[in-house]
Order: structure tokens, then C-alpha cells, then sequence
């Protein structure tokens, strides 16, 4: 992908990090800030809209209630963010302030994302803020998010931003140059990567692990968030927020961070949707030949092909799609729920009513309800 495009793309998501914006630990860094917020302004000037992802919440919370380490209790979590978004909102109202441009706050859990009408309620209040001009500032809602509803760490709310408004490109700021095919703080010899596939297998096992002191990701949650991008059509750059206009350099095609691009294919907003869950209500297992039909036919999936139902859930709910090795395949949206599905498990579309008393769809899942992962 030729990287003058970059300046092409209308619609951006721009992700900064907390290591980024906390200044080791001493409270939000009001400079740089101000920095990236006038980037972001000569952006809009030039005719792009900007949906910001910030983290931070937590790190200034911490700060202002005197406390010197992230807690591990969730209450006390809770407690830091809800007194770290109000600093974290107003640094960037009073920055975007400065430029004539105004903000809105947009806090999101899985739970608006996981209910399809709420997810379309998020994207119609997101795309309807662009269009009147307005920079949403995106953050997890980490005041209520518990670990069953919590998005997980500020790069997949990124991806998940990315899809909500159809974005273009997915910025994210970090403190490194960008993605090395070893982790450079261990290996001297490690090379970074300039440009791969988001789906290329190997950036998996050379992203590895671990996460900051103060947020919750890794260089394993950016590859991943740019694979969720890149099912929505949409480049990924992971660059060194604290490189001198990385934005304006990037907009104009220069050769900085690292450059995940998306396929061939842009899936349909509905399998987008499917894709981007964190979570699924349950699990159904398949044998050899419907695992096959689906990763290599993107077929539907029939009762036939199931061999057991894993937890509890409704129709409509979305499932994963597990092979024989128990490895996730697909997902999609049941048509029955836990219950029939355990009835229906290797029946033929045929006995359907014989076993459920009524006539039901053929397919478990529909094969425009479902997607390959």
C-alpha cells in the first residue's frame, strides 16, 4: 500500500495511550495534550474527520487520589476512573477549545456494543457528532465496567471506534517506533516493521505480550485491533506519539511506525458487527466437515455438522464456532437457542420438526449471519 493514500483517507480514529499521556505517572501531560489536540485540528482543516480514543482515566485518577499504583480491586478501579474523567475531558475540552472546535465525551461498554440495537444506537450518536463538527473523545466506561461487560484495554475500543463510524485509517499513538519483529527492550538486534498484512500469522508471535504499568495493553492488543480494523476496510499505522507532527507526517505520507493493511475484502457492516464481539454467549463444537464447509466454503452451518452445545444462550445470540482441536473458527448469530440447539445437535435440517414440534430456519446459523475468524 502506497503510504501517500494515508492523506486520502476522510475519516480517522486516533488512539492515544496512557503511557503517552500521563508523564510516568505524574498526572496527565497537559503539553503534549495540546500537542496532539493542535494536530488533530490541522487534520480538520484539511477535510478530515477525527474520532480521538483516549486512555488516561485511571492513570490521573491514581494521581489525584495520591495513590502511587494501579489497584487490583475492582471498586478501587472504578473509583480512580470516575475521578480521573473528569481531568481527562477537561484537558481535552480546553485544548480543542483553543482551536473553535467542539468535544463530546462518548464512554462505551461491551454491553452497548453487544446488543445490536444499542451498538446502532452508538453508531448513529457517533456519526451524527462528525457531521455537526464535533471531535468525540472515546473512553471505556471503566466507572461500571465489570470484567464480564469491560471491553478489555483501549486498543480493541479503538478497533471497535473504527467500526462503529466506518473510519478510514486507525492511528495508534504509543511509546514505541512502532511494531519490531522482536522486542527491542530485549533483543538490540530487533528490526522494525515497516508495513505487513493486519492478518499476516506471524505479527501474532513476534507482538508477544505484556502491557504497561499504567494501561492494560500490549503490542499483542494493537495486532489484533488491527485485524478488527482491517475487517472494516481500514489501515492501521502504530507509531511514536511523541515523534515531532506524527499525525500531519503521516497524512502526508511519510514513512513512520509501522503500517498494517487490510485485504481484499471488506466484510458487511452486519458480519463487522458479529466480528467485533468480545464475548460470546456460548460455544458449539463441530465435526471435521462442517469445520470445513465454513473455513473453506463460508457455507452455513447446519445442526448436522454439530457435536456438542457449550453454555446458555438465546436465539440471536452471538456463538462461537469451535473445530475438532477446539479451536475458534467462526462466529454468528443462532438461530436456536442452547436448549434446541442440544436437541438439534446432529440432526439432519429434516427432522427439525419432528424434534422441536415446529418448522425452524434449516441452518444454525445462517451463513450471512456468520463470520470467519
Amino acid at each position: 500500500m502506497d503510504r501517500r493514500k494515508l492523506g486520502a483517507s476522510r475519516r480517522w480514529v486516533v488512539k492515544i495511550g496512557s503511557a503517552l499521556l500521563t508523564a510516568s505517572g505524574r498526572g496527565l501531560d497537559h503539553e503534549r495534550i495540546a500537542d496532539w489536540v493542535a494536530q488533530i485540528a490541522a487534520l480538520r482543516d484539511a477535510g478530515h474527520e477525527i474520532a480521538v480514543v483516549s486512555s488516561g482515566a485511571v492513570a490521573e485518577g491514581l494521581v489525584r487520589l495520591g495513590w502511587d499504583k494501579r489497584p487490583q480491586a475492582l471498586n478501587q478501579l472504578q473509583a480512580a476512573a470516575s475521578v480521573g474523567q473528569m481531568g481527562l475531558v477537561e484537558a481535552y475540552e480546553r485544548q480543542f477549545q483553543r482551536h473553535g472546535l467542539r468535544t463530546a465525551q462518548v464512554l462505551l461498554t461491551h454491553d452497548e456494543v453487544a446488543d445490536r440495537r444499542r451498538y446502532l444506537n452508538a453508531r448513529s450518536t457517533l456519526l451524527t457528532l462528525l457531521q455537526l463538527g464535533v471531535i468525540p473523545v472515546v473512553n471505556e466506561n471503566d466507572a461500571v465496567a465489570t470484567e464480564e461487560i469491560r471491553l478489555g484495554d483501549n486498543d480493541t475500543l479503538a478497533a471497535m471506534t473504527v467500526n462503529l463510524i466506518d473510519a478510514d485509517l486507525l492511528v495508534i499513538l504509543t511509546d514505541q517506533a512502532g511494531m519490531y519483529d522482536a522486542d527491542p527492550r530485549a533483543n538490540p538486534d530487533a528490526t522494525l516493521i515497516d508495513q505487513r498484512p493486519a492478518d499476516d500469522p506471524d505479527l501474532q508471535r513476534m507482538a508477544g505480550g505484556g502491557s504497561g504499568t499504567l494501561g492494560r495493553g500490549g503490542m499483542r492488543t494493537k495486532v489484533q485491533a488491527a485485524v478488527q480494523a482491517a475487517r472494516s476496510g481500514a489501515a492501521t499505522v502504530i507509531a511514536d506519539g511523541l515523534t515531532d507532527g506524527v499525525l500531519q507526517r503521516l497524512a502526508e505520507g511519510q514513512r513512520l511506525g509501522t503500517l498494517l493493511t487490510p485485504g481484499e475484502q471488506k466484510i458487511t457492516a452486519r458480519k463487522r458487527w458479529i466480528a467485533s464481539q468480545r464475548q460470546t454467549r456460548g460455544r458449539v463444537r463441530l465435526d471435521a466437515g462442517a469445520a470445513r464447509a465454513l473455513r473453506e466454503g463460508g457455507r452455513s452451518l447446519l445442526p448436522i455438522g454439530i457435536t456438542a452445545v457449550e453454555g446458555e444462550f438465546r436465539r440471536g445470540d452471538i456463538v462461537a464456532c469451535l473445530d475438532p482441536e477446539g479451536r475458534e473458527i467462526a462466529r454468528g448469530m443462532a438461530n436456536y437457542d442452547a436448549r434446541e440447539a442440544r436437541a438439534l445437535a446432529g440432526k439432519g435440517s429434516d427432522e427439525i420438526a419432528a424434534v422441536l414440534g415446529y418448522t425452524g430456519e434449516p441452518e444454525f446459523i445462517h451463513r450471512d449471519n456468520s463470520v470467519i475468524l
